[in-house]
């Protein structure tokens, strides 16, 4: 998606050249350096750093280069919001969504002695919803209603039941029941100003002010403490400092301090356990975490660069890794998942999974 971005020419959310030039001479800062071609998330970080700065500049150079980079920042986050309603799986693509489909289709296989799994994303994008939603699994995302779908944290206390016998009142938990989070909001989500629970959930295209989404930026964090987001991420932190606690991480290169510093806390929890799915040189952080040697950790990706398969993929974790059925054979399993990593050419686990 950044790629692309930024190599467009045309289009609605483009940048003009002549913006681009003016960041360059004013700023120094370059939009064809790689590591924001490669990157939205850090040419936003850049951009709205420079944004806080220049809104305190009296001089009137530095006033149209605030303009500038406003209009810049308008542009990427309006990509940002189109790709994640307009992409490629809006014309009829769906291949991503096949693969969403395929996870949550293993994951409600799981042993039903098991608590509900909690699955907790920063992705702003419906394919979530939409995977669970075609598979007929059903799921608690915080929101309740039917008409007007709208935030109460509360729901996350519901759990969903079917009755067995009706004659002696006998009930069961739904097998098949997810908790779902999104803890940087959703391009499905907007605040209206009526009603108890402002956030309404509803399709994108119903939405007439912007969406309620947390950019990548210097001032993230703080906005992780409004509301709905404070609530989300009270869930999430609920969640993973609970004894025997197991946070599976995939396509997170923990990037995102306030979301760190919520894994960090729970390592401190003797039976917490963290298996990440990452690229093992992301960034300083997952060096931190390889380093530590920590037998609850466990790094899982390749570190060949040039392999075409990688551990880390969210496609690998599905087809590859995640069991196929409901097996209670839990050494059986997580053999299954060593032969397949180990099996792709890596000889050592340190090649591909480091515990």
């Amino acid at each position: 998606m950044a790629k692309k971005f930024m190599n467009a020419t045309t289009g609605k959310h483009r940048i003009t050249a002549t913006d681009r030039q003016r960041l360059k001479s004013s700023l120094g800062l370059n939009l064809d350096d790689k590591d924001y071609g490669n990157n939205l998330e850090r040419l936003l970080e850049v951009l709205f750093a420079q944004e806080i700065a220049l809104r305190a500049s009296t001089r009137p150079a530095m006033q149209k280069v605030h303009a500038v980079v406003q209009r810049v920042i308008r542009s990427v986050t309006a990509y940002v919001r189109s790709a994640c309603t307009d992409g490629e799986f809006s014309r009829g693509d769906e291949t991503v969504l096949r693969t969403y489909m395929q996870f949550y289709r293993r994951l409600a296989q799981r042993d039903r002695a098991l608590p509900r799994p909690w699955v907790f994303t920063t992705n702003y994008d419906l394919f979530n919803e939409t995977a669970m939603d075609r598979l007929g699994i059903p799921y608690i995302n915080g929101f309740l209603g039917s008409i007007e779908r709208r935030f109460n944290p509360s729901v996350f206390r519901y759990a969903l039941s079917e009755q067995l016998d009706i004659s002696n009142r006998k009930w069961s938990s739904v097998d098949s029941l997810m908790y779902f989070a999104k803890l940087h909001g959703s391009v499905s989500w907007e605040s209206r100003g009526d009603g108890l629970f402002p956030v309404v959930e509803t399709a994108p295209s119903l939405i007439s002010s912007e969406q309620l989404l947390i950019y990548p930026s210097p001032a993230k964090q703080n906005a992780s403490f409004a509301a709905p987001y404070s609530d989300l991420f009270r869930e999430f932190q609920t969640r993973v400092v609970r004894d025997q606690s197991v946070l599976v991480t995939v396509g997170y290169s923990f990037g995102d301090e306030h979301v760190n510093n919520i894994i960090f806390q729970a390592l401190t929890i003797p039976t917490f356990r963290l298996v990440a799915f990452v690229d093992p040189f992301a960034n300083e952080t997952v060096t931190k975490l390889r380093e530590l040697d920590d037998p609850r950790i466990w790094i899982v990706g390749t570190e060949d660069k040039q392999a075409t398969w990688k551990a880390h993929y969210f496609s690998t974790l599905v087809e590859d890794i995640l069991a196929t059925g409901g097996s209670d054979n839990a050494e059986e399993a997580i053999n299954s998942v060593l032969t397949n990593l180990l099996g792709r050419g890596h000889k050592t686990p340190d090649s591909g999974a480091r515990r």
